[in-house]
């Protein structure tokens, strides 16, 4: 089964297949690649008898047209769940999306610089090409103007490499008490001349969500016209970033009693954080510590994370599970984040996030995405060998060791 999930990983069999032996070996857990691989073939067969096609014969191509179907009446679904009407505005229709991520029941803190801290800090680095950009005749007025995270979205789509590695190094000299615990904000810039930089980003980018992990921010760009599935593909991508958000200012609590903690704050803006933990020959990113935890593939240990990091902090969220509270119908996609059809080593997925990309950047069958699906099952594979307490005995103690050590005295 290896050659199976080597094939929806996108890896190599035999490098997989070693892989897998040495966490069997480490874990103590036989064949549980067989296990999850079953798994997904039978919920997927499953999911395809709900679209209305024979599991047995239906093609990549046909199970790919039917999932966009799907996803596009689903849209409706939403559209109608926000209020929204056909001759509806992109950026209304934004604005509708912000108002609903506002009010959902979600847990949002985050750990973030303080908002008087970050405008100093623009304030000192002078963005002149996006204070020009914007349309303002001063640095103080666009500072005093432009919310700080919207403005920073500015300025990481403005400036020049040389601009964003002065920033990095002004990050350098930031200290633990620099920062604050805030829920995370939503925005959608509405000054004209937005939808120029913001159209100039997407066409680019192919997406409209940027975050703002050092804010707890989230910039919803508005730009000319609508496109099918923006409603839903906003909505994911804001839940998505929400959780690796938090999983970064889980990681930054951690370690703020370090003395180089500007070194370590400006590390985490560069690369995704990892623990000392080696998983496979590979230290294990603290993302996937999060989702372990945050998932309920595991119970929080104090002794592990306390006192900086609680429970709450290591909460993660289904994006598909949050979307079900706007229309039954979306059940369907709960589940679906793993799931996709190989047909003549041809992969289909199933994933939400994937399958809505797709539609929004109007992708045909030969461009599809699976990221998202793959993602997902890198890490369900790694959790049916670690279970929680492999991964509670590899945690103990490398974290106060490695993540979060005391300040040394001589």
């Amino acid at each position: 089964m290896s050659r199976a999930l080597a094939q929806l990983l996108g890896v190599a069999e035999p490098g997989l297949r070693l892989q897998l032996q040495r966490l069997e070996r480490a874990a103590g857990v036989p064949s549980a690649d067989i296990r999850l691989s079953i798994e997904i073939a039978n919920q997927t067969r499953d999911k395809i008898r709900e679209l209305g096609l024979d599991p047995h014969d239906t093609t990549g191509p046909e199970l790919y047209a039917a999932l966009k179907a799907r996803l596009n009446d689903d849209e409706i679904r939403v559209r109608k769940a926000l209020c929204l009407s056909d001759a509806t505005s992109t950026v209304d229709l934004l604005e509708s999306v912000k108002a609903h991520l506002e009010k959902l029941p979600l847990r949002t803190q985050t750990f973030v610089v303080k908002q008087s801290v970050m405008r100093a800090l623009i304030k000192k680095l002078q963005p002149k090409y996006t204070m020009k950009k914007l349309g303002y005749r001063s640095m103080d007025s666009m500072i005093k103007h432009e919310p700080v995270a919207q403005l920073l979205v500015a300025t990481s789509i403005l400036e020049s490499r040389e601009w964003q590695r002065r920033r990095i190094l002004a990050y350098r000299k930031l200290r633990s008490r620099d920062f604050e615990v805030r829920r995370a904000s939503y925005y959608v810039p509405t000054t004209k001349q937005w939808p120029e930089v913001a159209t100039e980003y997407v066409h680019r980018h192919k997406h409209n969500l940027l975050a703002v992990p050092e804010l707890g921010g989230m910039v919803l760009l508005p730009f000319e016209r609508d496109l099918p599935g923006l409603a839903i593909t906003t909505l994911l991508l804001a839940i998505h970033s929400l959780n690796d958000m938090r999983s970064l200012c889980s990681y930054l609590k951690l370690q703020q009693v370090r003395p180089d903690y500007g070194d370590v704050f400006a590390n985490a803006m560069l690369k995704e954080p990892t623990t000392a933990v080696d998983l496979v020959g590979q230290p294990m990113p603290w993302k996937m510590v999060q989702w372990f935890y945050g998932s309920g593939h595991a119970t929080y240990h104090p002794e592990i994370f306390e006192p900086h990091v609680q429970p709450e902090d290591l909460t993660w969220h289904e994006s598909e599970s949050v979307l079900v509270g706007l229309h039954q119908a979306l059940e369907f996609w709960q589940g679906n984040q793993l799931l996709a059809l190989l047909d003549n080593n041809q992969i289909v997925s199933l994933n939400m996030l994937d399958v809505a990309l797709s539609v929004c950047n109007g992708l045909d069958y030969s461009e599809r995405l699976v990221q998202y699906m793959r993602a997902g099952l890198s890490r369900e594979l790694m959790a049916r060998y670690l279970h929680h307490e492999n991964l509670h005995a590899m945690l103990l103690g490398k974290l106060g060791e490695e993540l979060a050590p005391e300040p040394a005295f001589s």
